[in-house]
């Protein structure tokens, strides 16, 4: 009997020790996930680079004073199929711009490469595109930019290579990306060499700026679109 009585004791002691084991895992993964949750709640929204602008609206009979952010300005330029490619082309989209030029031997190829990265990770996502526009469009012509975007498996239905008028270009990397705090005209001596990558959302507003050629930053980049597509859900 008393043998009896030490094994069930035995047998409760191990039946507490399991359900001890059990209760502390059980603690252990709701603090994971509340912790996941609350680090996913806790973003913080990205912000609006550039100047606000005070506007004054007409609502409910009221002139009401108002802010609203930097928007990238109208475009039209033309991509690697001869394509003209507007601003309305990314309607309801969000899309990240650079400049390059297809014989740059230095912080290009580097910036390509990253983009292909993101362009691969969106692959699947019809609201995310791509536009790369040519700081040489003297020399970066349609059927340059073809062969250019050909030798880097670009799809001209996301990723547009684009060529047009140099001062257009030159004003949207100055004042529609702010990719450039360098003053000049788009004329014969003006240039831009900038490895920068811009982040437009989905009602052209500037939400972000990375170095093209540093793989954590467009890391960063691909985290923040992820961000963007969130809150457009």
């Amino acid at each position: 009997m008393e043998n009896s009585d030490n094994q069930k004791i035995i047998i409760t002691k191990d039946h507490a020790l399991l359900a001890g084991v059990l209760l502390l895992a059980v603690i252990v993964f709701c603090i994971v996930v509340f912790s996941n949750l609350h680090k996913n709640n806790s973003l913080q929204p990205l912000p609006f680079l550039g100047k606000w602008t005070h506007v004054t609206i007409h609502k409910d009979g009221n002139d009401v004073q108002d802010s609203i952010p930097h928007r990238v300005q109208n475009f039209s330029f033309v991509d690697q199929t001869g394509k003209k490619i507007t601003n309305d082309d990314f309607n309801g989209k969000i899309y990240v711009a650079d400049f390059f030029f297809t014989t740059c031997p230095s912080i290009c190829p580097k910036m390509t490469k990253q983009m292909q990265r993101v362009v691969e990770t969106f692959k699947n996502e019809p609201r995310v595109s791509f536009l790369s526009h040519t700081v040489f469009p003297e020399h970066d012509s349609v059927n340059v930019l073809a062969t250019y975007a050909k030798n880097h498996d670009a799809d001209a239905n996301r990723w547009h290579f684009v060529t047009g008028n140099k001062k257009e270009i030159y004003d949207m990397v100055r004042t529609g990306y702010l990719l450039s705090a360098d003053s000049g005209d788009g004329g014969k001596g003006d240039f831009v060499h900038t490895q920068l990558f811009a982040l437009v959302d989905f009602n052209r507003n500037l939400r972000g700026v990375y170095a093209g050629t540093d793989s954590s930053d467009v890391n960063k980049l691909i985290a923040d679109i992820r961000q963007l597509l969130k809150s457009k859900n």
